[in-house]
């Protein structure tokens, strides 16, 4: 099924304190306390029941601000060029990105959040629960990252795929 297109709808948008790309967290991992807010569409608020049982989500977002993609980049953690597949860079074949943010609380339509590395205006394609049961292997390895965990926490983003 070579070039088929897929359309997604947005189901919100995300507001964060960053408009711009440069200087911001790399990870959410790396944006310990920095608050933003989901909003979500009226039609989608019925699919919210329930998500304030739960302490973490995942934002699944399109990268509305990158234009075109590479196949080979070098990731803000070192120098060395890897394949797209290998990083989280917002040039991809599709822009989507994922975040894990801390769920504050609900407030109707609003999810405060904690932790978000996310530009201020994207648009929200999904939201799932964080499951520490389902989403966590405290075995996995982490290829070329394992080298640089160290450097994750406060790492701000340059002009690279600006």
């Amino acid at each position: 099924m070579k070039n088929k297109q897929i359309i997604f709808t947005p189901i919100g948008f995300i507001k964060s304190p960053f408009d711009k790309p440069v200087n911001m967290p790399i990870q959410s991992a790396a944006a310990s306390g920095i608050s933003g807010t989901v909003e979500i569409y009226d039609e989608f608020v019925p699919g919210l029941k329930d998500v304030e049982g739960f302490s973490h989500i995942i934002l699944l977002y399109e990268f509305h601000r990158s234009d075109g993609y590479k196949l080979q980049v070098k990731p803000f953690l070192e120098d060395i060029v890897h394949g797209v597949f290998a990083v989280r860079a917002p040039k991809r074949p599709n822009g989507i990105g994922f975040s894990i943010v801390k769920l504050i609380k609900v407030e109707g339509n609003i999810l405060h959040i904690e932790n978000i590395d996310i530009l201020n205006g994207t648009p929200l394609l999904d939201i799932k629960p964080y499951v520490p049961g389902f989403d966590c292997y405290p075995d996995a390895v982490s290829g070329w990252v394992e080298n640089h965990r160290e450097k994750i926490s406060g790492m701000k983003s340059d002009d690279r795929f600006v």
